[in-house]
């Protein structure tokens, strides 16, 4: 019997992730490292898709308040969703990962266009799916467009991969005394505005009784140890 707590996963990885200690564009030895722990649990056949951000590239709402329009700047954003998306790929496929990435904005050159029924095949070949491009629309985040995807490929619950290990009720970067919370309900997230995923994405999840997990990506086998051990690892919301 399997070990493993969850059959389809989505993975939720924010651009930031991807910069590693640079303050912009990607590391790639982040990127490798990131493939090699996809690849773990790709190994173990669960079904898994990716969306990333794209703020080590470029952010929308930033450039509003310089002067930019802010739907040309989420579309700007969008585009570096799919060049984050392009880069995992790459790099997933240098070590036998067959990986599609599928696009909410046209671009058949790099990406298959996002067909739901056309993904989920996918994932029961047990090809690794990147969703890129956003929901395909501005005004609307990463987080919002992992939320509907997962909810859309029926995923088992978002692993959403970060710098810290879950969710704290400050900033544990800032504040020491930072305390962590193993588990959280939707509402208890709500009530306190507490800094999981933006609102939108918040309420697609609790509407759609979707769990969300947060955990540091960049701890080595932390994908791994949390499909065999979710309650040790992260912070789990539902």
């Amino acid at each position: 019997m399997s070990t493993f707590h969850y059959k389809r996963v989505l993975i939720k990885l924010s651009g930031e992730v991807l910069s590693g200690k640079k303050e912009f564009g990607i590391e790639y030895s982040v990127v490798t490292s990131l493939a090699k722990q996809i690849k773990e649990i790709h190994k173990e056949k669960i079904e898994i898709g990716i969306v990333i951000g794209a703020g080590n590239i470029f952010r929308g709402v930033s450039t509003e308040e310089e002067g930019m329009d802010r739907v040309s700047g989420d579309y700007i954003g969008m585009m570096g969703t799919i060049m984050n998306s392009v880069a995992l790929q790459n790099e997933l496929e240098k070590i036998d990962c067959d990986t599609r990435v599928m696009s909410a904005l046209s671009i058949r050159q790099l990406a298959e266009p996002y067909i739901r029924r056309r993904a989920t095949r996918h994932l029961e070949k047990f090809r690794i799916v990147i969703f890129a491009g956003g929901t395909g629309n501005p005004y609307f985040t990463t987080d919002t467009a992992a939320a509907l995807r997962a909810i859309e490929i029926n995923a088992d619950i978002i692993i959403k991969g970060t710098k810290v290990d879950g969710v704290y009720d400050s900033d544990p970067n800032i504040n020491n005394n930072a305390i962590k919370h193993d588990s959280l309900t939707y509402k208890q997230v709500i009530d306190h505005e507490l800094k999981v995923m933006d609102m939108t994405a918040i309420t697609l999840c609790k509407e759609n009784n979707l769990p969300i997990s947060v955990i540091d990506i960049n701890r080595k086998n932390n994908l791994l140890n949390f499909l065999i051990s979710p309650s040790k690892i992260g912070t789990i919301i539902k």
